[in-house]
This record gives structure tokens, sequence and C-alpha cells, in this order.
């Protein structure tokens, strides 16, 4: 998958405008077209009535920001980032924040729209939501990201709220992350530790939030091969893509359920595992 999107922009640079969905979005999947797609089949099969349908299929509130940063070394960067609100009709807007080199304002408002659908699946009081910046956090120091972040943050601030909206973890980022927006957050509305999901448990994090979602790969897949087998996962090999949060929780935790994680990969590359331990105590 080809990378479109620059990181950053030096304000040396002519080409100082946001990247426009069409130009962010050539060269890989239309997420957002795609999902879509899946939204007017479903809404087909229910018999959707057509003024639903014409708010479903758009969001409500698209934030597009300019983050300035000055970097380690010297040189002052431009990042884009994006809060996309798609309908909280059931509920505070609820949905993680990325950070990646390929985030787009068209990838966003997918997943907004995909964070609406899950929320009232699951029957939780919430709406949907997404965010992200265009970086690439693997080449950013500390000191650059939390200062990205918090640049972010008061970009996106008119937006947030505990009833408002409520942002998370997800792609590259962590509870780091997560605390750094609740303290700029508080800065100007005073210490709201509901302002985000997924902080540090000292901060008034929840136990189990950091496992949570490689929980549910596990739970999905062992319920699938029941159905499926007739049988749980013991003795079962498993290969796992992807090995950040997700993915490592889900080795450890398909390795509790007696199956053999035999291959992982990332972005890096892949290894084949000979020797579990190699993986679980990791």
């Amino acid at each position: 998958m080809s990378i479109v999107a620059s990181p950053s922009v030096p304000v040396s640079e002519s080409s100082a405008g946001a990247p426009s969905a069409a130009t962010a979005t050539s060269g890989h999947l239309d997420f957002s077209r795609l999902t879509d797609q899946q939204f007017m089949a479903a809404a087909d099969h229910m018999g959707l009535e057509q003024e639903i349908q014409v708010i479903l299929r758009s969001p409500y509130r698209e934030l597009v920001v300019q983050i300035p940063v000055r970097m380690d070394d010297g040189q002052l960067a431009v990042f884009y980032g994006y809060r996309v609100q798609h309908n909280g009709v059931r509920g505070p807007y609820k949905g993680g924040i990325r950070y990646h080199p390929e985030v787009d304002l068209n990838e966003v408002r997918a997943l907004a729209a995909l964070m609406t659908w899950k929320t009232a699946l699951v029957d939780v009081p919430f709406g949907g939501a997404k965010g992200g910046v265009t970086c690439d956090p693997g080449r950013m120091s500390r000191h650059e990201l939390q200062a990205m972040t918090r640049g972010f943050t008061q970009k996106i601030d008119m937006a947030l709220g505990v009833y408002r909206d409520i942002p998370a973890p997800d792609v590259n980022t962590n509870a780091q992350i997560m605390a750094w927006i609740m303290d700029e957050y508080g800065k100007k509305h005073g210490y709201t530790p509901a302002i985000v999901t997924g902080k540090p448990l000292n901060l008034g994090g929840s136990l189990g939030r950091e496992e949570a979602t490689g929980r549910g790969v596990v739970i999905i897949a062992r319920e699938a091969w029941r159905a499926m087998m007739g049988a749980d996962l013991r003795g079962t090999t498993v290969a796992i893509q992807g090995f950040g949060n997700v993915g490592s929780w889900a080795a450890r935790l398909f390795h509790e359920c007696g199956a053999r994680v035999q291959a992982v990969s990332d972005v890096n590359g892949g290894a084949r595992i000979f020797h579990e331990c190699e993986v679980v105590c990791a």
C-alpha cells in the first residue's frame, strides 16, 4: 500500500494546503465508499426509510485541523488532524484516535460510521466518531509526539466533552497519548478524567482496557471455531497478522486457551514461532 499523504509538511515548502479527501485516497482502498455500500445493502435489507438513510449516510460534523509543531531539529512541521462525528442520537460520540502516515479524512469518515453501527449493535449508549493525525509516530520523539497531541487537542477542543465526544486509543496511540489529551483538555475545562477512555490506571483508567480488543479477537475466534467445528481452541494453531497492542495480547490469550501461536507478523516483517514462550513472554 503506497503512502500518499506526507506525515508532515515543512513550512518552507509551497504545498501548505491540507490534503483533500480525493488526493489522500488515491492509490488505496476507498474506505468511505465501501462503508457506504455496506450500509446501503443493510438499509435495503431492512427496508429502512429513505429519510433515515439520508441522515445516516453522512456525518454530523467533520473537523480538519492544522497542527504546527516545532520539531527537535528546530524545523517547524505542519501535521493535519481529523475528527469526524458521525451520529450522536444514541449518546455522546465515541471513537478512537489513530496516528499513521496514511490517515486521511476518507478513512476517518468511514471508521466513524462503523463506530455508530458498533455501539448500536452492542447496545451501549454512545454514538460514533473517529479521529486521527497524518504522521509517522515511529519517527517522532516523545517530545514531538506530546507537542503534536496537545496541539491536536487544542484544535478539536470545542467538539469534545464528557456528554459530547469521548476519544480513545486506536492505531499507534496508547494510554500515554490519552493522558496528554486529558491533561490538555483539563487546562481549559478543569480536571476531567472522563474526557478519554484508555487512560492509565493511576489517572482513572479501567482494569482490562489494554487487553480488551485482543480479548475480543480471541472470543470471536473461539466462538466461531466452536460453531463450525464443535470444539474449543485447545490444540489449534494460530497465525497473527499485526503485532501491536491487539495482536500481542491476542497471542497471550490464545496461549491461555491452549492454542499454539505458530507465526506472527507486523509492518516490519514476519516470524515463525518455534518456542511459544518467545511470544507469550515478550
